[in-house]
């Protein structure tokens, strides 16, 4: 039994066709039938049933099949990690991003991710939470950043920083005068919230303590529009702080229709981290750059921990 054949019965099993798999392992289909034969009477069983249209496992075969599996996933990773050993940083990751987080975030740090580690490769994709942790999971994602809390025991996390919530309202609104904005306040004042699936809702929820507001509220779909909406008087919502302070990174974020304000006691906030899949062979390179991370805090968030008086940690993402 040799790790080859291994290897083309995991490829048999994930096309179903002896052509793809062969495709897939750079081999022939007369090879890689060839060396699973071998396999297989060298085990004893048989692992395909090949009478079926779809080439299908057998009952054993699954068992057979989730073991190699494993070894496959093991020899690469211990073939990855021997590859980066001399510098950890010169490697490509897919980094995945929460949709309030991204555009306002990864401008600040990009250009010092490249100036920290120029031979790292960073391919960025958002990602709303659950679509995020299921990809973490299955490997298309080498980690990400959200907000925290993420309770996975598959999941390291490093915490990153603290950003507190805004208060955003239209310019001739009643409450724009005011030096800050009480959380009831700005709930009596038609809250407007993203639509159910993305974590920033359940974060504004939590703050305002309107877990069961009614379904007569306002939704939109991008934090982009909700400030629009905003901007038109059809009510106010809750920003991040990096949304609202985006003027600093050359985007101009209220247009001169929405103001923003601090939230008067209690405030609230939301943590952001980077999470990544225990065991993986990016370790050391995706603690390295949460370490860099923690140590370049754009303007307007807070070191993890700290908190301006009266300000809320939010406990769920």
């Amino acid at each position: 039994m040799t790790l080859q054949e291994l290897r083309y019965l995991v490829a048999l099993a994930d096309s179903g066709h002896f052509g793809q798999a062969a495709e897939a392992c750079f081999v022939s289909q007369s090879t890689l039938s060839t060396g699973l034969k071998k396999l297989e009477d060298f085990l004893g069983v048989i692992v395909f049933d090949r009478s079926l249209r779809r080439v299908t496992p057998t009952p054993i075969g699954r068992e057979i099949i989730e073991s190699a599996r494993r070894i496959v996933e093991e020899t690469a990773r211990i073939r990855e990690l021997a590859s980066y050993a001399k510098d950890p940083m010169e490697r490509t990751l897919h980094l995945g991003v929460i949709p309030t987080l991204g555009p306002y975030y990864l401008p600040h740090v990009l250009t010092r991710v490249r100036a920290a580690y120029p031979k790292l490769r960073l391919l960025l994709r958002e990602e709303m939470t659950p679509h995020m942790l299921a990809h973490l999971a299955d490997g298309k994602l080498d980690a990400g950043l959200l907000a925290l809390p993420i309770d996975d025991p598959g999941l390291e996390v490093a915490p990153l920083f603290v950003e507190p919530f805004l208060a955003a309202v239209p310019a001739d609104h009643p409450l724009a005068k005011a030096k800050s904005i009480h959380i009831d306040e700005l709930a009596a004042a038609g809250l407007m919230l993203l639509e159910e699936g993305h974590c920033l809702r359940d974060q504004a929820l939590a703050a305002c303590h309107l877990q069961g507001m009614k379904s007569e509220e306002i939704r939109a779909t991008s934090l982009e529009t909700l400030r629009q909406m905003v901007a038109m008087g059809l009510g106010v919502t809750l920003i991040p702080t990096l949304a609202g302070v985006g003027v600093n990174m050359g985007v101009n974020p209220a247009g001169g229709q929405v103001v923003l304000r601090p939230i008067s006691k209690p405030g609230a906030s939301r943590s952001i981290g980077l999470v990544w899949r225990r065991r993986s062979p990016m370790a050391a390179s995706i603690e390295r750059l949460a370490a860099m991370l923690a140590s370049q805090l754009p303007s307007g968030v807070l070191p993890l921990g700290v908190l301006p008086p009266g300000v809320l940690p939010i406990t769920r993402a």
